[in-house]
């Protein structure tokens, strides 16, 4: 096994702890363009520095960043649970925040990359960044604007949700609402921009947007934004992420899926 399947497989590791000791050692790969393990290293990279978020597809933590215990943790315990260290895994995935931030400049050269795969990738893990300056956020406005891929406008719009989750800044809670009404913007995009917007809002859901998505949200469509990171994470079983998305958010009081599943087998 080469090096790089070594950091692969701590960042898939299931000790928060070793993953995120393999992040700064991945982004010098994932930055390559010439890396023959780019792609791998490039997609394994913001792991680490999420928890606990397959599966869930919900407005309260699809995008939900906690990290900072002196926010969300007064007794300086998250809900991310410990590591076999005993320390809180919550620390961990700073750490990995961390590493990714202090590369972002890097990062953010991969969203002008020829191929769309990398520039979805590269959206998904500078989305973790701590981007106080707007730097990023700035960054994908622009890109989004020049982009004709609608899974990597989409995947910007995500992105600039996510960020925003954790670091508030209401121009672009404005600009994901801009996104979804606009009808000559993608479905891809629209639906992305909604799921995020509902995300960063506390208001019930407009019925424009219901219908957007309702009308837009259909099994294909579904199938296709798999390739969106968020997407393939929220899935359940014989439940794409956007269809778990649009009922979690939208309809929940319908079955889940994932529950009927799991009641038959026993």
């Amino acid at each position: 096994m080469d090096v790089t399947g070594v950091l692969w497989g701590l960042c898939t590791n299931d000790s928060r702890a070793a993953a995120a000791l393999a992040v700064p050692f991945l982004i010098p790969l994932a930055t390559d363009a010439h890396h023959p393990h780019r792609a791998a290293a490039l997609g394994a990279l913001p792991g680490p520095a999420r928890a606990r978020h397959f599966g869930v597809a919900s407005r309260e933590e699809l995008l939900l960043h906690r990290t900072d215990p002196a926010r969300h943790a007064p007794d300086g315990v998250d809900d991310y649970g410990y590591e076999v260290t005993a320390y809180p895994a919550g620390w961990s995935v700073a750490a990995a925040r961390t590493a990714i931030t202090a590369n972002t400049p890097a990062l953010l050269l991969l969203l002008d990359d020829l191929d769309p795969a990398v520039r979805v990738d590269a959206a998904y893990a500078l989305a973790v960044v701590a981007d106080h300056d707007h730097v990023v956020r700035t960054a994908l406005i622009g890109r989004c604007k020049a982009e004709h891929d609608p899974i990597a406008r989409a995947a910007f719009a995500l992105a600039n949700a996510e960020i925003t989750r954790a670091h508030p800044h209401t121009p672009i809670v404005a600009w994901l609402r801009e996104r979804w009404q606009d009808h000559a913007e993608a479905p891809e995009v629209r639906l992305a921009a909604a799921m995020g917007w509902l995300c960063l809002t506390d208001s019930p859901a407009p019925d424009e947007l219901r219908r957007t998505v309702d009308a837009l949200a259909d099994a294909e469509r579904a199938h296709a934004m798999e390739a969106l990171p968020w997407m393939g994470a929220a899935s359940g079983t014989n439940e794409p992420g956007l269809l778990r998305c649009k009922r979690s958010m939208l309809h929940p009081d319908e079955p889940d899926p994932e529950t009927i599943f799991w009641d038959s087998l026993f």
